[in-house]
């Protein structure tokens, strides 16, 4: 410790004036009483300080050099060699095993939170979701389920206990599980329910046990005969079920009819072994989650669907620390009041919400006065940044950023944000008005979630970290798009232990993602950095030919248009037969109207979105935006049409990981297309 401070002591002590020490006597300096207490005063501060400094936080590698490997297939700097790591602990090798160390660790301390509105959060112990599981699994057996991976358990609700619940059911008897979600489709939720086998499936509310048995009754699935409602249901819907072969059960029948007989069960209990299938995960997209240190004090939010790999990977982290995790109330309107409520201290979020807040708070800050201090204390806090301090207790959180965190909770320690590329500079301001850890990954549902993560202690922004410990990144040319990865660029392949077998029953698109050596093709480009971490720079899917033969990659540009300050969702388009691009923007309706009257136009949200000047004044901020990104010509959109409603999961618009559903919106959007280019070819 003394070490650690001499260099410190010496520079101050290179600013007090020498004195000759032969001579050197309290008396001969002649100081007065008052004097001697000021520089008394001096040393008790000088020395609080160096006790008390805010320190920088350590990173486990150099952070120049965070991948090792050859130019363009990288591996993690954190591993001693090229043994890519397959457990992080040895007696944790399935999910089963993961819930189980938490319960070990945490006994009967508290896992899974929920809430009714305007209450505070009810918990269940580790101890009773672990006995009802084993209950639930049980009933599950009963009902004909075999205790194999072949075995495909459908789970059809929002985030809520028994949702883990029903996971955990799965897994104490090796079933594996197979989340459903309401945007699915009538098409899509058909194939699945065929594909897999289905005959059980656990739902949520009776309006999904109808539309499941609506195609029952059209004889389109047939394997089903069970559905497990988690609330009460009508007669009606019991009487209807029975008439086509389906039995329906309240969870809580199921599991008091299992009691009694679950000595019996136990005895056919086969926890899953490293090589069985757990999940069928029936989506893609990118996510990520990382390897922060989680503890057994520490809570999560659970908002973003288990039907998805990041919000699965996130709470089976959790649970494997013994820490815990609470619920919202399933409607995202109120998910600030339940973060209030839980102050969570992790926050798993994707960059569209981020986004938002990012928009709040700058849109709360009217005054010249109150925005030129605001920016001061986020330069302030963004130089601690860029020597690696982390902390939410500086004078400028005590009196600039105080009321944002505990917008937050004001617990939180860290944030993990995926699911698509985050604007550098929301990312910067956030981390410092929010005064903790904001990690970035990156991934995708056919790698496990997450293959990079960004270092602890790095805080720049720009990039999605470094390889994880269990996955090697290499990039592949694609010479259409004139990316090569002897420059340093490509598109991203994955390969390790977290990638996918392959799509259910399907080899040729498993052949078509997974090629002969193991490589999982993602689909992204990425280019590589010179501190090894990767950068998303482009994506293979979704392109599009402009006429003029510009190869157009939508979803780049709108990340960057998200950036301006009154646009809340932007949609481009463009197809081979025109020669620019045109877009779909919605406008933040927490901030539009405001900005609008900065600029001199008058009028309510809708009656914003109508004016054509207002609409121009919008589509100059974007090309000014994009121009600054480094936007060409030819990406920029030449015409806007504002719409007042935003897209959602709700109006069929967006996924359920708050992804653009591009052919709907398209599709929905085809007359304003339409008319936007007819009249640009007048």
């Amino acid at each position: 410790y003394c070490c650690c401070l001499m260099p410190e002591s010496e520079d101050f002590w290179s600013l007090v004036p020498s004195f000759p020490l032969s001579s050197f006597s309290l008396s001969s300096l002649s100081l007065s009483p008052s004097s001697l207490l000021g520089i008394g005063a001096l040393a008790s501060l000088t020395a609080y300080w160096l006790v008390t400094r805010p320190r920088p936080m350590r990173p486990p590698c150099d952070l120049q050099a965070q991948s090792i490997g050859e130019p363009n297939c990288r591996r993690s700097a954190l591993l001693k060699d090229d043994s890519l790591l397959e457990f992080y602990y040895d007696d944790t090798r399935t999910v089963y095993d993961m819930f189980q160390r938490g319960l070990r660790i945490a006994g009967s301390g508290q896992c899974l939170g929920f809430r009714k509105p305007g209450q505070p959060y009810q918990w269940i112990s580790y101890t009773e979701v672990a006995e009802q599981a084993q209950v639930l699994g049980s009933g599950l057996l009963a009902k004909g389920c075999q205790p194999n991976p072949q075995q495909f358990v459908g789970i059809f609700a929002q985030n809520r206990p028994e949702w883990i619940i029903s996971e955990l059911a799965c897994y104490t008897y090796s079933m594996a599980v197979v989340p459903l979600y309401d945007t699915l489709g009538l098409e899509a939720m058909v194939h699945i329910l065929s594909l897999a086998e289905i005959s059980l499936v656990i739902c949520d509310r009776e309006e999904k046990a109808s539309s499941l048995l609506d195609n029952k009754e059209k004889g389109i699935t047939p394997t089903l005969s069970c559905l497990v409602l988690f609330s009460d249901f009508s007669d009606a819907l019991e009487e209807r079920a029975k008439k086509c072969g389906v039995e329906v059960l309240h969870l809580s029948q199921l599991m008091e009819a299992c009691c009694h007989i679950l000595i019996f069960y136990c005895r056919l209990m086969q926890p899953p072994q490293p090589k069985d299938l757990a999940v069928v995960c029936f989506t893609s997209g990118t996510t990520g989650t990382g390897s922060f240190v989680i503890q057994q004090e520490d809570v999560s939010i659970s908002y973003l669907p288990l039907a998805h790999m990041f919000e699965r990977m996130i709470q089976v982290s959790m649970f494997c620390h013994g820490a815990r995790v609470g619920f919202y109330q399933g409607d995202i309107s109120l998910l600030m009041d339940d973060i209030k409520t839980l102050k969570p201290t992790f926050f798993p979020v994707v960059p569209r919400l981020l986004n938002r807040i990012y928009d709040k708070i700058q849109g709360s800050v009217t005054s010249p006065l109150r925005r030129a201090l605001l920016h001061y204390a986020v330069r302030r806090k963004q130089a601690e940044l860029s020597s690696g301090v982390v902390r939410n207790n500086s004078l400028w959180d005590k009196l600039v950023f105080n009321r944002i965190q505990a917008s937050l909770g004001g617990n939180l320690r860290f944030i993990l944000t995926a699911s698509a590329p985050i604007s550098p500079t929301v990312l910067s301001f956030l981390r410092a008005t929010l005064g903790c850890l904001i990690f970035e990954g990156y991934g995708q549902t056919e790698c496990t979630a997450g293959c990079t993560f960004s270092m602890p202690g790095d805080w720049s922004a720009g990039h999605v970290g470094a390889p994880l410990p269990c996955a090697m990144v290499k990039l592949v040319d694609i010479p259409d798009m004139n990316y090569y990865a002897k420059n340093g660029e490509g598109e991203i392949c994955i390969r390790g232990h977290s990638v996918f077998r392959g799509y259910l029953k399907d080899p040729e698109r498993t052949t078509e993602a997974l090629d002969s050596d193991g490589w999982l093709h993602s689909g992204d480009v990425g280019q590589w950095l010179p501190n090894g971490t990767l950068r998303i720079i482009d994506r293979k899917k979704h392109i599009f030919k402009l006429a003029q033969g510009e190869y157009i990659a939508p979803e780049k540009i709108e990340n960057v248009y998200m950036r301006c300050v009154p646009v809340l969702q932007a949609f481009v388009h463009g197809d081979s037969l025109q020669a620019h691009l045109i877009g779909i923007v919605v406008p933040d309706p927490e901030v539009f109207v405001d900005w609008a009257k900065e600029r001199g136009f008058m009028g309510s949200y809708e009656e914003l979105c109508q004016n054509p000047d207002v609409k121009k004044a919008v589509l100059e901020d974007m090309t000014a935006v994009g121009k600054e990104a480094g936007l060409k010509s030819f990406e920029q959109v030449k015409d806007l049409h504002l719409h007042p409603e935003m897209f959602s999961i709700a109006n069929g618009l967006l996924t359920p990981t708050l992804k653009s559903r591009r052919i709907d919106i398209r599709r929905v959007f085809q007359e304003q297309i339409s008319r936007m280019y007819s009249k640009t070819a007048t």
